[in-house]
């Protein structure tokens, strides 16, 4: 299935995409695409149902993230060997974790602030996964049945705050609208292979980061497996799992947004994402 979250900011609706592309309305059989409707009982419920018995929603609503009332949102680091390397980083022995606000995240293709006082705003196209069947200790076996979906995110950045002031990557990860995601959750039954997606993002046009999640250090499995020894995993929390090579950072001399820019990016079978840059207003 590919489910989506659709209206205004905050009203956002359940729905799904049928096969021939359209917009159905889940409002009926869930409250929203979140928390207990992302367990394994409740989305073989909504498997179950043809799509074509749901109400067609008409218009061009805006799309909004694919997953509601995120409580965790976790990010990992230097999570791709070919990124890692551009960064001039050594591979991670073990994932490195940090948070993003979960109140930074906006739909697919809302416009993106670059915060106060920024010079140093960055792009990352990212796989995101969302949790269903949450828990602790969870086994690396049984991880991918604790997977709801599957998302595209950009893991905007600010890189002074995140580098620059003290050390600590959350200051530079979690500016409001610094969370894109969507535009659809996708179930795991409809991707091959996790670990062979190709993934990509272009600034105004130009294709910057190329890569796959074939370039993992630490598979989809293994990062819910070792971030349930450290803190419990519930149902819509969010693991954004890292970046391929070609952000802003690792061009030479480092290239940044400052205001303007349309960023695209998308993950194969996971759809695409599009958004404006907007300076600072106040």
């Amino acid at each position: 299935m590919k489910l989506v979250r659709y209206g205004a900011f905050g009203q956002e609706k359940p729905g799904l995409i049928d096969s021939a592309g359209k917009l159905r309305d889940l409002s009926a059989r869930v409250p929203d695409i979140a928390g207990a409707a992302l367990t394994s009982a409740s989305l073989a419920k909504l498997k179950a149902l043809s799509p074509e018995s749901l109400p067609l929603v008409s218009g061009d609503p805006r799309i909004g993230a694919c997953v509601g009332d995120v409580r965790n949102f976790i990010a990992v680091g230097l999570n791709f060997a070919d990124h890692a390397e551009e960064t001039g980083s050594p591979i991670p022995k073990e994932p490195i974790l940090f948070n993003k606000a979960p109140n930074c995240i906006v739909g697919p293709n809302d416009d993106v602030i670059i915060p106060k006082g920024s010079e140093k705003t960055d792009w990352e196209v990212e796989l995101a996964i969302v949790i269903g069947n949450g828990g602790s200790y969870i086994e690396e076996k049984d991880a991918m049945a604790a997977i709801a979906g599957f998302c595209v995110c950009n893991d905007v950045s600010e890189r002074a705050f995140q580098i620059e002031r003290g050390g600590q990557w959350a200051k530079g990860k979690g500016c409001p609208t610094f969370g894109p995601l969507g535009p659809w959750l996708v179930t795991p039954d409809e991707i091959a292979d996790v670990q062979n997606l190709a993934m990509w993002l272009e600034v105004d046009g130009e294709r910057v980061q190329n890569g796959s999640s074939k370039t993992m250090i630490f598979g989809a499995a293994y990062l819910v497996h070792y971030i349930s020894q450290f803190m419990r995993l519930d149902a819509g929390d969010v693991i954004t799992t890292g970046t391929p090579p070609g952000v802003g950072l690792g061009f030479k001399p480092p290239r940044f947004l400052k205001g303007g820019e349309t960023v695209t990016l998308g993950i194969e079978g996971l759809g695409t994402q599009k958004q404006k840059f907007k300076a600072y207003a106040g």
